[in-house]
């Protein structure tokens, strides 16, 4: 919402500096996001004479000005511009002048020879304009010596603050000036708007034309003639308003209703009499239907939208825009000034339909003052006499406006039971009665009656905030909160924990996070075992985004696609989010995702020096290890058994469990013919991991004996080479060796596998080196030789192999 300081005073009578005022706008929730004050840019440039304008003696093109700028002696000048001439006036800037549009502070200069003591400055360099072919030329009558900025009127701050979707009545700047007077920042200017009474009836026919129970669509329709009006451009005040908050002047009907859409919150529209044929019907749309928008675009209906139409078919989208067919242009002489009230939720969902987005919806969407819809015709007929001549009709009001009035009993004490503010009942009534409302009693308790334009009033804690930002949210005191004098329970749970650690673990290894979409289309939530009727959506944002996503993986793929398709091929992703596998609160489970493509390995990622390679399954088993390891859960007892969903690759993946029946995670190569459906391209790497089902690790007893993490003692390393039947997975040699001595053996490693001459084809060769850490002594070579002994037979126990000769 934007507007100018000049404009907000024709509502507020105040003192208060811009300063001020923006500061106070922030403090009651009205956050000043930007503030432009040109006058303030553009301070030090002036209104100058040019005395003599000469030919430069060393460059054909530039020319030596004697300038007086009103500030004593003449000042030369050395100037480029085509249009410098003697006689003429100009904007001068000084040494040591900011010039925005170059970006440079201007000093005193050489130019071939020539001292330059300033600058004539063009239109493109204050950023007025893009006119950078000549320096400013000004009337003959225009002040020398006097700023610029006044001058051009030039000097008015424009601020704008971001609207919260509650505030309906701060879409218009006198609701803005209501909330400052209200925080003691002057005094809101009365209305003045008496009833226009017209001299003649009106001569156009209206129906709401609505099924039973659709009444909510339009329940008030207000309609004027004003005939022999004269439209041309609107005065110069108004364009120049308009132009300030980024609004391009049309012409004095059109400016009328853009200026009290702004000033009151109240859209308007007019429509070309002589256009209109027949009724005017008010009616939801029929599929297929279409009409010109004013933005020169055609629109389709479905059948969802309200419109106003007349025998023509559709003349304009109810709440959103007008249409071309009906629009007022230099050749309007009679015109019907419309002011409606629309149904907000049948407004936002047009917009959305018909993608668009306008002022007018902007605030029908969040609700404009019912009561305002007459007096806004009013004063638009009043603007169009006044700038337009003409004759008004009487007003036709079909429907009628609905009756908003709500009592809501407020005890004043509920103010400090909220917040923790203390306001008296004085300042707490001031403050209401200040923002319309009105309270009807003089006990702890009274009545407090909502104005029309807030809708988002409805109970008592809505008066309590609107007491508080007023009277200042700086005003509550800071009390810490009691610690009770015990130990704090934890405040997060231990799969909130978890969460955090995931995004953490996997971010430390070099992926980048993304947050992708919950919804995917059917084709895909089948492809990855998804697409039960119960997670199809009831009202898809797209077609495309139909379905609930049973894993995070299709988000991911078509992220690294994308990334890829604009030059970043190597991509390593992450995702942490929910996953849906039914309509159950418990079918709702958070996973941990990890995607690589390409050469994005952990160790860096693309071209190198020292050889690059692509990323492979094991990469996204490391992946998902280490997020099992950040969790605390000890990695040596997850089981990899080969295998993995059906996206992956039947030969390259594997799955993450603990027990057939923990089946918590899977890793691995994307499987081809996904990718080829999903549109991606490349050999894609992956794991994903349900952190629900994740073990928690073992709670430590409290008083078990510290260990010390480092031993004074020389590890000892022995190599072993089991054959074993070619259907033993190597994770059970590793584990076989590790519980022969849990106490000795820190470390068992495969380093070796070998299938091949010398091997029965049915047989393989698994190496491992075992690392033995002392902690007491030097362990001896009889004790290192026991331990082997153990290794071995374990090993030959529980997997059936034989130690290779």
């Amino acid at each position: 919402m934007k507007f100018t300081l000049s404009w907000l005073k024709d509502h507020l009578d105040t003192e208060a500096d811009l300063a001020e005022i923006t500061e106070t706008l922030t403090r009651i929730g009205l956050e000043v996001e930007s503030l432009d004050d040109p006058g303030a840019r553009l301070k030090d440039f002036t209104v100058a004479y040019v005395i003599s304008a000469e030919q430069h003696p060393n460059a054909d093109r530039l020319r030596v000005c004697m300038v007086d700028t009103g500030a004593g002696e003449p000042v030369q000048v050395v100037c480029g511009a085509p249009n410098a001439r003697t006689g003429m006036k100009s904007v001068f800037s000084p040494p040591g002048t900011y010039i925005p549009g170059k970006n440079i502070t201007l000093g005193v200069g050489t130019i071939r020879g020539v001292e330059s003591r300033g600058m004539l400055c063009s239109a493109a360099e204050l950023e007025l304009s893009e006119d950078h072919d000549g320096i400013i030329d000004l009337p003959a009558d225009a002040p020398v010596g006097q700023r610029y900025a006044d001058y051009a009127g030039l000097s008015d701050p424009v601020i704008e603050i971001n609207l919260t979707p509650n505030r309906p009545d701060c879409t218009s700047i006198h609701g803005i000036a209501r909330d400052l007077a209200a925080a003691g920042l002057g005094k809101l200017k009365a209305e003045r708007e008496p009833p226009v009474k017209g001299s003649f009836p009106n001569p156009q026919a209206i129906e709401l034309r609505f099924a039973p129970g659709e009444e909510k669509y339009c329940p008030a329709f207000a309609l004027r003639l004003v005939r022999g009006v004269k439209n041309g451009a609107s005065p110069e005040w108004l364009q120049r308003r308009l132009t300030a908050i980024g609004l391009r002047p049309i012409n004095a009907l059109v400016d009328i209703t853009n200026y009290i859409t702004f000033d009151r919150g109240r859209p308007l529209h007019v429509f070309d009499a002589a256009k209109v044929k027949g009724k005017l019907v008010v009616r939801r749309s029929q599929a297929g239907e279409t009409v010109l928008g004013l933005d020169g675009r055609i629109y389709g209906f479905t059948g969802n939208e309200t419109v106003i139409a007349d025998d023509n078919g559709v003349e304009s989208i109810a709440g959103v825009m007008g249409g071309e067919h009906s629009g007022c242009d230099e050749n309007t002489t009679d015109v019907l000034i419309e002011s409606a009230l629309w149904d907000p939720i049948d407004i936002a969902r047009t917009g959305r339909n018909l993608g668009i987005i306008t002022d007018a919806r902007y605030r029908f969407e969040r609700g404009v003052d019912p009561n305002y819809t007459v007096p806004g015709a009013d004063l638009a007929t009043r603007m169009v006499i006044d700038f337009c001549g003409g004759e008004a009709s009487e007003l036709t009001l079909a429907g009628e406006i609905p009756d908003t009035d709500l009592i809501i009993n407020f005890p004043y004490a509920e103010t400090q039971r909220l917040t923790g503010l203390d306001v008296s009942e004085r300042e707490s009534k001031r403050i209401l009665e200040s923002l319309g409302f009105m309270v009807s009693g003089n006990g702890p308790v009274v009545k407090v009656v909502p104005p029309s334009w807030r809708p988002d009033v409805h109970g008592k804690a809505d008066l309590t905030e609107e007491i508080m930002r007023i009277a200042g949210v700086d005003r509550v005191l800071s009390v810490p909160l009691d610690r009770g004098g015990t130990v704090p329970k934890p405040v997060l749970t231990p799969l909130q924990k978890r969460t955090r650690i995931a995004r953490r673990a996997l971010a430390a290894r070099g992926l980048v996070e993304a947050v992708t979409w919950s919804f995917i289309s059917k084709a895909e939530a089948e492809m990855f075992g998804g697409g039960k009727p119960e997670l199809a959506l009831a009202n898809p944002i797209a077609a495309d985004l139909s379905d609930m996503r049973p894993t995070l993986l299709a988000g991911l793929i078509a992220a690294a696609q994308r990334n890829a398709d604009r030059g970043y091929g190597d991509v390593a992703l992450f995702e942490v989010g929910q996953v849906f596998s039914g309509d159950r609160p418990e079918d709702q489970k958070v996973a941990a995702a990890g995607l690589r493509r390409g050469l994005a390995k952990p160790e860096g990622i693309g071209r190198s020096w020292q050889g690059s390679a692509p990323a492979d399954l094991f990469d996204a088993k490391a992946d998902a290890l280490a997020v099992l390891s950040a969790a605390g859960l000890s990695t040596g007892a997850v089981q990899v058994v080969p295998g993995a969903p059906a996206w992956f690759h039947p030969g390259r993946s594997g799955t993450l469990q603990m027990g057939p029946q923990n089946v918590f995670g899977w890793f691995g190569e994307l499987h081809p013919a996904v990718l080829e459906a999903l549109g991606a391209k490349g050999t894609l790497v992956a794991f994903e991991l349900i952190l629900d089902k994740v073990p928690a690790p073992k709670a430590r007893p409290t008083r078990a004996k510290p260990q010390l993490s480092l031993s004074p003692f020389q590890p000892v390393s022995r190599d072993f080479a089991f054959l074993v039947d070619r259907k033993v997975r190597a994770a059970d040699i590793v584990r076989a060796a590790q519980g022969a001595d849990r106490q000795l053996i820190t470390d068992a490693t495969v380093f070796d596998v070998y299938e091949g001459k010398g091997i029965d084809p049915d047989r393989k060769s698994i190496a491992l080196a075992v690392t033995l850490q002392p902690r007491d002594k030097t362990l001896t070579e009889a004790e290192i030789e026991a331990v082997s002994g153990k290794v071995v037979a374990e090993v030959v126990k529980k997997t059936g192999g034989s130690l290779r000769a």
